[in-house]
């Protein structure tokens, strides 16, 4: 069983940037494939970004395409999420997740392991 633990969150203002972490203890992130998914208050939890075990495939919500960037080092058991050109409606609570499949998922229901959450707001 893999633990995930997220940071990095704050307040940014609007067109400003973050880069969240998340840390795994347990077991080998790279063992997992990963996404980073977020919810906003009274919305329902929507898939950010995915990517395999290898890094090799990477997949991005619409919404985030172009100015967030998902990446992985497997050496240090970190996930990243590096979010540019941040806007209002990117405020969320942000979770990383860990499926044992190989490949990227952007289905949140394929995730067995997740973290506790990091907030992130954008000030307009």
């Amino acid at each position: 069983q893999v633990q995930l633990v997220e940071s990095g969150g704050g307040l940014v203002q609007a067109g400003g940037s973050l880069r969240l972490s998340c840390s795994a203890f347990g077991r080998t992130l790279g063992s997992y494939a990963s996404g980073w998914f977020r919810q906003a208050p009274g919305k329902e939890r929507e898939f950010v970004a995915a990517i395999s075990c290898s890094g090799g495939r990477i997949y991005y919500a619409d919404s985030v395409k172009g100015r967030f960037t998902i990446s992985r080092d497997n050496a240090k058991n970190t996930l990243y999420l590096q979010m540019n050109s941040l806007k209002p409606e990117d405020a969320a609570i942000y979770y990383c997740a860990a499926d044992p499949a190989v490949g990227a998922s952007v289905d949140a229901r394929s995730y067995d392991y997740w973290g506790q959450g990091t907030q992130v707001t954008v000030s307009s």
